[in-house]
């Protein structure tokens, strides 16, 4: 099953990450495991092997016989059940999984929330020396000649930590090559490498088929204030009171939008996305960062709920 988790992360992102050891801890109870990352505790739970966990999407008030638990990887309220129970769950519309699957599905999402620091020199060698088999005339001009692998790593890193997939290599060197002689910062490059990926940002965000796309927008007084602590000679001067108030409203307009099934996105101009992201990852990871620039031309975009009503 590791094998299988290891080959999907992969496929999904774009490289191989290294190799999951397992081993016995004596310190922690038989039904406990713990995961870790450079000797870094990421995650931990506890699976009963011939149970299963019924894990309630929302809105199910429907009673299980069965322990009440949380589903390890997103936090979701659940039972563990025995068989018996399996056929009532499902019917009263949880999602039941067995144990083999409750610790696979969280060290997927270990490795898909880490995977900025799953990508090491090596990894990042390994994918050099792929991309060399199959397009060797690409990768030999830009990495190392114009962009060392340091700040290809970087970038990769980069890119990776805002959970945009890599597995477009031959976009993202291309971009490079054409960016490289203006900068070498690996900031700049990595937000000129978006622009270069936003269909693929946008579709991962939203889905192939949307074509209009509801977005989270800044309330312009706030934007103004915004575009003034964090460029130029203000960067970085945000007041503390106005980040902590902006963080807490962005997470509670996320967790709405997410309740209403569509997805959190919040659109800034371009100047301010990268301190945007940064300063809101922490109180709502999973509010998506988009600039004006990454909305490609095919896409419309309506404007839903207002960030700064709440905060200003």
């Amino acid at each position: 099953r590791i094998k299988g988790v290891r080959k999907k992360f992969a496929q999904d992102v774009g490289f191989l990450p290294p190799a999951v050891h397992v081993r016995d801890n004596l310190e922690l109870k038989p039904s406990a495991y713990r995961i870790t990352l450079r000797g870094v505790v990421v995650g931990e739970g506890e699976v009963f092997p011939g149970m299963f966990l019924a894990i309630n999407p929302g809105g199910i008030s429907t009673p299980l016989l069965g322990t009440p638990t949380t589903d390890p990887a997103f936090g979701l309220p659940a039972h563990w059940i025995d068989e018996r129970q399996r056929e009532n769950a499902q019917m009263a519309g949880f999602t039941v999984v067995d144990s083999e699957t409750v610790l696979a599905t969280h060290l997927s999402h270990l490795m898909q929330v880490q995977a900025a620091k799953l990508l090491s020199r090596t990894e990042t060698q390994d994918l050099v020396e792929h991309v060399t088999r199959l397009a060797p005339k690409l990768i030999e001009e830009v990495v190392p000649k114009m962009v060392p692998v340091a700040t290809f790593q970087k970038v990769l890193q980069l890119l990776l930590e805002e959970s945009v997939h890599v597995r477009d290599i031959r976009t993202i060197i291309e971009s490079l090559a054409e960016h490289a002689s203006a900068t070498t910062d690996a900031v700049e490059l990595a937000r000129r490498v978006r622009i270069a990926l936003s269909p693929a940002i946008v579709q991962q965000i939203y889905g192939g088929a949307v074509k209009e796309l509801e977005v989270i927008a800044i309330e312009p007084g706030l934007e103004r204030l915004l575009m003034q602590a964090l460029t130029g000679n203000g960067a970085g001067a945000l007041d503390p009171g106005v980040a902590e108030t902006l963080s807490k409203s962005a997470a509670d307009i996320a967790n709405k939008q997410e309740e209403r099934g569509v997805p959190a996105c919040l659109l800034v101009p371009d100047a301010i996305r990268t301190a945007m992201a940064r300063l809101l990852r922490r109180a709502a990871p999973r509010l998506q960062v988009l600039a004006h620039s990454e909305i490609p031309e095919t896409h419309l975009i309506r404007i839903g709920p207002i960030l700064g009503e709440l905060a200003a």
